[in-house]
């Protein structure tokens, strides 16, 4: 299987399955002389775990890495960072009734027209249980980002038909996010987000919605022109994670309605590099490099595809039947992406910083 490693000079490569031992993470390319330790790393994973309240998915994961490399004395050595995750909580007897069953909106069928074979448990490979990994590696990288200035949070904006009114992306700070177990910094909203993902829960059902994540900080001209611009490297790294369907970026697919005269952000004298942008519909990319105005992104997340409820499908051999999906599954996806999201930004922009240091002389 290839495409297990991601980014350029930060590199980052996870193994494991959902129901196996556990994960493996090994970031190569990480600076000697970053302070690290497991309590660096914690803050995020409990952000990302499981169960931590009833909007989520009840796998009761501790979620606590061990380092196993990378770091001596408390600082990054400048070798291979190796972490380790046990899986503490599988159920797999939950998934004995669908061996030969494709769950409707997973991968199953696709993973089996490919290798010929999957791990019927909990979904293998394609489990966003992986993401645990990819959590534990943007924590290294917003060390690293902090040490150039720069911020990367996200927030949850929609859960259904509900709209978060964030009027200023960059004023968000963590205590607004971590304030309600929907990760919506809208105290209204979040109250509805709440009452609306509980109820479906009820129901056996799921709903889907839209993550922002922003970064605060970025130097202009970071990015690369042509294929590996900065706003495609940030679609890849975010549409890479379980159940994203899309992505834009500043005010996004709403420039398609506009004109150029009112699409268009005017350059200003503006601190702290001295030329900006009156206004930042751009989302802080322009040409595929940054601006120097907050980068803005936002992702689509599907609706949970595993809902205890049954639904009509077939068996490997093409056959109708019937399949409930057992487990413990999230009624909503969004308040455990957030640090999903923010940790795959932050990869992409630490990778994006290392290569922009080799971009001229003097």
């Amino acid at each position: 299987m290839a495409g297990n490693t991601f980014g350029t000079l930060f590199r980052v490569t996870t193994a494991g399955v959902s129901h196996g031992p556990g994960y493996l993470c090994i970031i190569d390319g990480c600076p000697a002389g970053l302070a690290l330790s497991v309590d660096d790393l914690l803050p995020d994973l409990a952000r990302r775990r499981p169960g931590q309240s009833k909007l989520t998915t009840q796998r009761a994961e501790p979620d606590t890495p061990e380092i196993w490399s990378g770091v001596f004395e408390g600082v990054t050595d400048g070798t291979p960072i190796g972490l380790s995750f046990r899986n503490a909580d599988q159920h797999s007897r939950d998934y004995a009734d669908i061996v030969d069953k494709y769950r409707p909106g997973h991968a199953d069928y696709t993973f089996d027209a490919k290798y010929g074979r999957r791990d019927h448990r909990g979904g293998g490979r394609t489990s966003a249980r992986e993401t645990v990994a990819r959590v534990a590696a943007g924590a290294v990288a917003k060390k690293l980002l902090a040490r150039h200035g720069v911020r990367v949070l996200g927030y949850v904006t929609q859960v259904g038909d509900v709209h978060a009114d964030i009027p200023d992306p960059a004023a968000v700070t963590l205590a607004h996010v971590e304030a309600s177990p929907t990760r919506c910094p809208d105290p209204a909203a979040a109250e509805r987000m709440a009452a609306l993902i509980d109820a479906v829960r009820l129901d056996r059902d799921s709903v889907g919605g839209v993550a922002e994540v922003v970064a605060v900080g970025m130097p202009p001209g970071v990015g690369e022109p042509v294929f590996d611009k900065l706003k495609a490297d940030l679609a890849k790294a975010l549409l890479s994670l379980p159940a994203v369907v899309g992505f834009e970026y500043g005010a996004g697919f709403r420039l398609a309605g506009m004109l150029g005269s009112a699409a268009n952000d005017l350059f200003v004298p503006k601190s702290p590099h001295g030329v900006g942008t009156a206004t930042n519909r751009h989302g802080g990319l322009l040409g595929g490099l940054t601006s120097g105005e907050p980068i803005v992104c936002r992702v689509a997340l599907k609706p949970t595809s595993s809902i205890p409820r049954g639904q009509a499908t077939v068996t490997r051999s093409g056959d109708p039947t019937e399949i409930l999906v057992r487990g413990r599954h999230d009624p909503c996806l969004l308040p455990r992406f957030v640090p999903m999201g923010e940790a795959m930004v932050a990869l992409v922009l630490i990778d994006h910083l290392m290569r922009h240091a080799h971009s001229r002389l003097g």
